[in-house]
């Protein structure tokens, strides 16, 4: 047992390094090596006290404590080295075990997951770092761990050959993957473990020290990955496998590491107004899950495995991340409304409200934005706002809610168009900030919109026994009716569902419904009754709000409405040339008037409208958030239409606004590069859009051409055919 060193790193462990050194001593092990790494307490004089011998080590580090350990004289004539930690959750009773196999192995690792007291002491979210950090292992060294446990037994002369040199918290994944380059003969053992037995957790009890744990083993691997490889091995293997299936397995692999590790990257960085340094390391991250979701696009095939693990594990790694400052507006008018106030008719500063301002958690109400202002947001939505508010003032609880409806986006997206053409939505970048970090709560509006899409495609609109309306009509009005309520953008759509049930609509490869005697309703019938059906939910969310005779529930009075200004397009370019557009944003509900007038008389179906109708809405829109265009994200699954793939990275750019407050800049402008950065991918990819769509008009004009001017030939060529036949 004296050839053993004991090496314990320690920060704030008082309350626990005597309990853990009395139990070394039990098992026969005395020489012991306990690295203060900072303590402001009186771990160090306990510890001493205790019977080890003590090293101070200034440099924070968890990397940087084992190898102050391992620089110490003890280590000199050490053979085997024993790491552990100092806050009582290794079980040190079964060290017999651990180093009765000593003489057979170079490296013993204590295996907390292959026993059921360990496994039950592991949170979700370290059991998910050590399903993630092992398989990546595995892919990249050949060699399937079980577990990163910190209690592990390494020979002295074996430790010396890895040449460690994380100073951090990945110092344990180098020492295991280094350990399987050189060859080292490896052992896990099971092993109990334990709750901390005092003191505080510095990873696995705080979201955020769980995301930098999870950053560091990330990089740390994909470091030695590098190293292990290098760029021409790389760039070998791909030429050598870019043609075997094995390819597309791997890819995706990248994939899923690339959108999973950018969302932890993301989640410690969502405070753009406060921390100055949030949106560059925000933007950093967005680019890692952008490539991700770029390279997505060269899947051939995705699993529903793969599909619904990634989106989902985004997801709720972002759910950490801080929220956008709308998300404080949502709490409070949810707050409001349970204690009897109207958000219609009072701002947020009103004197009346004062004592509620300490209702929303970390001190919310102070992050309100426009608390000048009363509520602009429909009245489907103040009520959800309301019940999740009555529930808890919890920010996790709305975001949750966002998600869930995002989540039922894939759901039905998946379900119509399969997980592959899914992914533009579910593994986009642009919508798993949107609702899961930022917490907007645009998802609410999209999902009925979807169902009114995809009800609409799905099922035959046409009337059966001549009723007015069939009840497909009916289920989309009244879906549509429920988006309109939620948020006013998906009004046109009802415009298009009431212009289509003049007449009835055809559901391809099949017949419509056969026709009795009688006449058929009015067309003006259907029209009247597709808007009526839509109308009743609004109307039955608005009754609550209505209050002496009035229902102001349309804030066209609002100041943010009439001339609320942010990272537009062509509303940029029009006040260039005149001035005082920017005080009438009501100018703009023209030209977007005249868009959907052309494309209602157009037989397109309900998703290609609105597809239409949003990116108009984008172009002529003055009042522009970097999450609206995530409003194109679902229609784009069907369409893969190229600038909305590109908008959802380009559109990152917007968020240099909020950069500029936290730096003191008080102009909410992008600069003239920032603006044609963030509109530029999108209108050249819309650009390619329409060239291919006009090259296809003329490509089907000129066939039927030629088949109207050799009408003999046609039938010949026809007659030799059936012949043929």
């Amino acid at each position: 047992m004296e050839s053993v060193l004991v090496i314990i790193p320690v920060l704030n462990e008082e309350s626990t390094i005597s309990t853990v050194i009395e139990s070394l001593h039990k098992c026969g092990l005395f020489n012991i090596c306990v690295v203060d790494n900072g303590s402001d307490d009186g771990t160090a004089l306990v510890a001493a006290d205790a019977g080890a011998t003590v090293v101070v080590e200034a440099h924070k580090g968890y990397g940087q404590a084992c190898w102050a350990g391992l620089q110490s004289e003890q280590a000199a004539a050490a053979k085997w080295i024993l790491f552990c930690d100092g806050d009582g959750s290794d079980d040190l009773s079964e060290l017999p075990e651990l180093l009765a196999v000593r003489d057979r192995f170079d490296f013993v690792l204590g295996d907390r997951r292959a026993t059921a007291a360990g496994r039950s002491q592991l949170t979700a979210t370290q059991n998910f770092g050590n399903w993630l950090a092992t398989r990546l292992i595995c892919l990249g060294w050949g060699y399937r761990y079980n577990d990163l446990g910190p209690l592990r037994l390494i020979r002295k002369r074996s430790l010396d050959q890895l040449h460690m040199s994380d100073r951090g918290f990945g110092w344990t994944v180098e020492m295991q993957t280094k350990a399987v380059e050189q060859g080292l003969h490896i052992c896990e053992q099971p092993v109990n473990y334990g709750p901390r037995q005092g003191g505080h957790s510095k990873i696995a009890g705080t979201v955020g020290g769980s995301l930098q744990a999870g950053q560091v083993i990330l990089s740390t691997l994909a470091r030695l990955y590098w190293q292990k490889t290098g760029a021409a091995i790389a760039l070998g293997r791909l030429r050598e496998h870019i043609a075997q299936r094995t390819v597309q397995r791997g890819l995706l692999w990248a994939i899923a590491v690339l959108i999973i590790g950018g969302s932890v990257l993301a989640a410690p960085h969502g405070d753009f107004l406060n921390q100055p340094e949030a949106v560059p390391l925000f933007w950093v991250a967005t680019a890692v899950m952008g490539l991700g979701f770029v390279l997505s696009w060269a899947l051939e095939k995705v699993g529903g495995g793969w599909f619904w693990g990634v989106a989902v594990a985004a997801r709720l790694i972002l759910l950490a991340m801080y929220p956008s400052d709308d998300i404080w507006r949502y709490l409070w008018e949810g707050h409001i409304q349970n204690l009897g106030f109207n958000p219609y008719l009072i701002s947020p500063n009103a004197d009346a409200l004062i004592p509620f301002r300490e209702a929303l958690p970390l001190n919310g109400w102070h992050q309100i934005n426009h608390p000048d202002l009363a509520a602009i947001y429909p009245p489907i939505t103040q009520l959800g706002f309301r019940t999740l508010a009555a529930i808890a003032p919890s920010v996790l609880l709305f975001k949750s809610a966002f998600v869930a409806a995002d989540l039922a986006i894939c759901g039905l997206l998946s379900r119509r168009f399969g997980c592959r053409e899914t992914v533009l939505y579910a593994w986009n970048p642009l919508v798993l900030y949107s609702f899961a970090g930022g917490g907007h709560y645009d998802s609410w509006f999209l999902l009925p919109l979807v169902v009114a899409w995809l009800w609409t495609d799905e099922r035959s609109i046409t009337s059966k026994r001549n009723r007015v309306l069939s009840k497909a009509q009916i289920g989309a009005a009244i879906a549509l009716g429920v988006s309109i309520g939620v948020k006013w953008m998906s009004l046109p759509a009802l415009g298009f569902l009431a212009w289509r049930s003049r007449q009835p609509w055809p559901q391809s490869g099949r017949q419509p419904w056969p026709q009795s005697g009688r006449q058929p309703w009015p067309q003006s019938w259907r029209w009247v009754g597709a808007s009526a059906i839509a109308l009743i939910p609004m109307a039955l969310a608005t009754l609550p709000f209505c209050q002496a005779g009035t229902c102001s529930v349309i804030p066209v009075s609002s100041p943010f409405v009439i001339y609320g200004r942010s990272a537009a397009l062509i509303p940029h370019w029009i006040a260039g040339v005149w001035p005082a557009s920017v005080k009438a944003n009501w100018i703009y509900v023209l030209p977007l008037c005249g868009v959907v007038a052309w494309n209602l008389r157009r037989q397109i179906s309900l998703g290609q409208f609105i597809e239409r109708y949003f990116v108009s809405l984008m172009l002529l829109s003055p009042i522009i958030h970097a999450w609206y265009f995530s409003w194109l994200a679902p229609f784009a699954v069907a369409s893969r239409n190229v600038g909305i793939r590109l908008v959802s990275l380009s559109a990152f750019v917007y968020f240099a606004l909020p950069h500029g407050l936290a730096l003191g800049l008080k102009a909410w402008q992008l600069s003239g590069w920032q603006r044609w950065l963030m509109w530029g991918p999108f209108v050249f990819g819309l650009a390619i859009e329409l060239a291919f769509r006009m090259g296809q008009n003329r490509d089907d004009q000129h066939q039927n051409s030629q088949s109207q001017n050799s009408p003999g030939q046609n039938s010949q060529s026809q007659n030799s055919q059936d012949q043929n036949s």
